[in-house]
């Protein structure tokens, strides 16, 4: 899906930094979303646009290129010009390309420029109604009866993925992953217990949770969240350092300008402040970041050697 140049136009409309100069005149820039239209990629990727084109001049029109574990609409951007012309907007599936996909014709690492995490958003272990009311009797529900259970995944080398390997293996249990095409035909098969368990964005289970239709277990991350205050992290139920965050950001083709880089930084930490942003990520169950463009590739650094260790741990091969 292609935001037209009239509908582009209209959206910046009335923003507090209105532009210089005609939409004919501006530089046009491409945001890839390597994710159907509608889910959180695209969603926060779109909001974010909304307020980086204005302040940088510029005409920025989102390209929606899914498929192939968001590999697709990545390879797209890899093989641009580093001219600011184009960027990626990703989840923390983009490190885990190499590991779940094969032929990939990119490296996630040495073939893009970090600009900037634009927010998290924890995860959360989510079961059908039909499945124990608490963590610790699931847990010996799934080892008295192990075929009985089964996993939802989003998609391949998602966070959901590496959280769902993780737990099986903390927790000494085994039950078969089922893949699907994304977060909301994997959701509405826990609500109809077609499958009974998955690790699902905060944002995509609130809904559910709230009305009753499935059963939150634990915050897979280090702090309960807001938004469930009662439902308990998995350190507190017994998983030690058991963090799996989602995490959505901003990437260059490689070569990009260190003066771009900063340039296009600044704009994403300048909007992560302000209020308007922040409360519409809060609906979202996400939290905006703030961070450089050198502590954004840290992060990554970091996250990749994590991933790394749960994929030989979990005997992850690639498969498409």
């Amino acid at each position: 899906m292609i935001i037209t140049r009239r509908a582009a136009l209209m959206g910046l409309a009335g923003s507090a930094l209105a532009p210089r100069t005609s939409f004919a005149q501006r530089k046009i820039v491409r945001l890839v979303v390597p994710a159907a239209a509608g889910g959180a990629i695209d969603v926060i990727g779109r909001l974010y646009a909304q307020r980086i084109a204005p302040a940088l001049d510029e005409s920025w029109v989102v390209e929606n290129k899914a498929g192939a574990s968001n590999t697709l609409g990545a390879a797209d951007v890899a093989r641009s010009a580093p001219d600011g012309a184009t960027y990626l907007t990703n989840a923390d599936i983009h490190i885990m390309a190499k590991h779940v996909m094969r032929n990939v014709s990119y490296d996630p690492l040495t073939d893009f420029t970090p600009i900037s995490r634009f927010a998290t958003s924890p995860m959360v272990l989510i079961g059908s109604s039909k499945t124990p009311q608490t963590m610790p009797a699931l847990i010996a529900d799934m080892k008295a009866r192990p075929t009985e259970y089964s996993f939802a995944n989003s998609a391949l080398g998602s966070m959901g993925h590496l959280a769902t390997e993780s737990f099986k293996r903390r927790t000494g249990t085994s039950a078969e992953l089922v893949n699907y095409r994304g977060t909301a035909p994997a959701i509405t098969d826990v609500v109809a217990a077609q499958v009974q368990l998955m690790v699902a964005p905060l944002g995509s289970a609130l809904p559910f949770i709230s009305d009753g239709k499935v059963r939150a277990f634990a915050i897979m991350g280090a702090q309960r969240s807001k938004l469930l205050p009662n439902v308990p992290t998995a350190g507190e139920l017994g998983l030690a350092d058991f963090d799996f965050t989602l995490w959505y950001g901003l990437w260059g083709p490689k070569g990009l300008p260190a003066a771009t880089v900063q340039r296009v930084n600044a704009t994403v930490q300048a909007a992560s402040k302000d209020r308007e942003i922040v409360d519409k990520l809060t609906a979202l169950g996400a939290e905006a970041v703030t961070e450089d463009a050198a502590s954004f590739a840290r992060f990554i650094e970091a996250e990749t050697l994590r991933a790394n260790r749960v994929v030989e741990e979990a005997g992850i091969k690639a498969g498409g």
